[in-house]
């Protein structure tokens, strides 16, 4: 698929110049900080230098005192404490931090994660009825609660006090809890809005620990949990999150939790140098695995786990169960890749959407997020559960995919989620009238750039730029993720070398040696995955454009730089 090279706003170029002068760096690295909001010599070392000590006060957030007073109260009266979070990485990381944390300090605490399969995402009524019966007192329901409003009316009313960590949107109603923590509540004025839940979390910790005079190097030990919260759930590496991110990572890094190493281990990760790329792929998906195919409790019992034996024992089962989920996930990808090869009225529809009752609920989500990357269009993934289609729904650049959804709200039993991914339920014998009402709407909306994958351009440079110090000043720009991405750089007029050849097991990717024209930068490779297409464009002998990152390469103990290539394109782009 063709795909559109976006350059970035270059920003002002005399904040661009002045900054560049402050720091004593070239203009691209500036242009760089420029685009992530850094103007200023104060803002660059506070992005290059995070320190524990910029994260804000927590009791800036709305309700900390009364979540803290009424932790205070469960703590020094000894309560039953229940701590409740979703099947995800984020709710299972977030469960994990704050019994680690509360277990020493309270004789009856309980970790409790639904079921996703016979009780959903969110608060449970039959979780109520779990603490309710087991004499709980206190539940503290982190990643989820701030929309459940009448389940937590009826947890009041049978005696069950709630204190949320939540960071999704609220309603205009929030539940009646004695204290909801949630920095996007419209009247909380916390500097900062994009915590993960697991942040949130921590944020109840670092302010009941700062009211106890705790100290704060307790909670700081389990930022592992909290980075991986971060990475998994794909919230901005901004701000508060980016120090969080940082130090968590240096904590993944040097001394990780024994769950966390049993994980690294098994993925078979170098434990020096794990970035936000590898939790994302290859730790959260095995945490997230648990939850898809058995059940999210085993992610935090390897969490929470103190006895080496039983970690390895759990990670065994953990690491199963993603091997399970791979197999499904890339089974029911190719049934679904060929309905629609195989259906020519669907393949050239604007939109999918696919119904199979055999296809693992699990994994839906997996799948409509491959199907949209092989057809870039809007895709929902619906299977049968409880005699009904439920499934994913995934978007592409600039569609929002919940409103379409919402306006077939009339064939839905529900539906919830945001602008690029959904979830939703309705009749199995709704599924064609809602399918073609679907594409109706997506054909009524889609624009030329939302059918064209886009590749966001940072800046335009010369191979030349590409120096040593270039890069280690680059490196120095992560945690790389949403909202500080790794730089994308293109480089025009560049010709093949004459020694650019087809690599791979069947000669799908692209080993590339460039030079450019009348600049002195030698011969500079790169390496393009699946790209084999190209060739002929390569070694044509005209010029072309390359549009990359920039990559360390290891081979035989000998470390290079090489363009990791995005993609690569005759002449006249922009």
């Amino acid at each position: 698929m063709e795909k559109i090279w976006t350059l970035k706003k270059q920003g002002d170029p005399n904040e661009i110049k002045h900054l560049s002068a402050a720091l004593n760096v070239n203009m691209t690295i500036a242009r760089l900080l420029v685009q992530r909001g850094i103007t200023t010599f104060n803002e660059a070392k506070a992005f290059f230098r995070p320190r524990l000590s910029d994260l804000h006060d927590p009791f800036l957030m709305k309700d900390m005192d009364k979540a803290v007073a009424r932790l205070e109260l469960a703590i020094n009266n000894q309560e039953k404490v229940l701590v409740y979070g979703d099947y995800d990485v984020d709710g299972t990381t977030s469960v994990a931090l704050m019994y680690t944390f509360l277990k020493p300090r309270l004789n009856h605490i309980e970790y409790y994660i639904p079921d996703r399969y016979s009780e959903g995402y969110g608060i449970s009524p039959k979780s109520i009825d779990y603490a309710a019966e087991k004499g709980f007192s206190l539940i503290i329901a982190l990643d989820c609660g701030i929309k459940a409003v009448d389940k937590i009316a009826d947890a009041r009313e049978r005696g069950l006090d709630f204190v949320i960590c939540d960071h999704h949107n609220p309603d205009d109603e929030v539940p009646p809890a004695v204290a909801v923590l949630d920095p996007k509540q419209s009247d909380c004025n916390y500097p900062y809005k994009e915590l993960s839940g697991c942040g949130v979390g921590f944020k109840l910790l670092q302010a009941y620990c700062q009211k106890n005079n705790i100290e704060l190097e307790e909670i700081y030990d389990l930022l592992d949990m909290v980075v991986v919260s971060i990475a998994s759930d794909i919230v901005p590496i901004t701000g508060e999150n980016r120090v969080l991110a940082y130090y968590g990572l240096k904590k993944l890094n040097s001394n990780p939790g024994m769950g966390l190493q049993t994980i690294i281990n098994l993925a078979g990760i170098n434990g020096n140098d794990i970035t936000i790329s590898d939790i994302v792929f290859k730790i959260g998906p095995r945490l997230n695995a648990s939850g898809r195919i058995e059940h999210g409790k085993k992610s935090v019992q390897i969490l929470v786990s103190i006895d080496e034996d039983k970690s390895d024992i759990l990670g065994e089962e953990i690491d199963s169960f993603n091997e399970i989920r791979k197999t499904l996930d890339r089974d029911i990808t190719q049934d679904a890749l060929d309905m629609i090869e195989n259906d020519p009225v669907m393949k050239a529809m604007n939109s999918t959407v696919l119904y199979n009752r055999d296809w693992h609920k699990g994994v839906v989500g997996i799948v409509a997020s491959r199907v949209t990357e092989q057809y870039y269009r809007p895709t929902i993934i619906l299977t049968e559960s409880n005699g009904l289609a439920t499934g994913s729904a995934r978007s592409v650049k600039d569609f929002d995919l919940y409103e379409a959804i919402g306006k077939c709200s009339d064939l839905l039993e529900s539906y919830g989620g945001h602008m690029y991914a959904a979830g939703l339920t309705l009749k199995i014998e709704n599924v064609p009238e809602f399918r073609q009402r679907f594409e109706e709407i997506v054909t009524s909306q889609l624009t030329d750039l939302s059918q064209a994958q886009a590749v966001d351009v940072d800046a335009k440079i010369t191979l030349s730029e590409i120096t040593p110090r270039f890069y280690r000043i680059l490196k120095q720009f992560a945690p790389f993720g949403p909202h500080n991405m790794t730089p994308v750089f293109v480089t025009e007029d560049v010709f093949d070398a004459g020694t650019s050849r087809l690599v791979g097991k069947n000669q799908e990717h692209l080993k590339l040696d460039l030079v450019e024209p009348d600049v002195n930068s030698g011969i500079f490779p790169g390496i393009a995955f699946n790209q084999s297409d190209k060739f002929d464009l390569i070694t044509s002998g005209l010029p072309f454009d390359v549009c990359y990152s920039i990559a360390e390469n290891d081979y035989r103990g000998k470390t290079s730089l090489q363009l990791f290539i995005r993609d690569i394109k005759k002449r006249d782009i922009f």
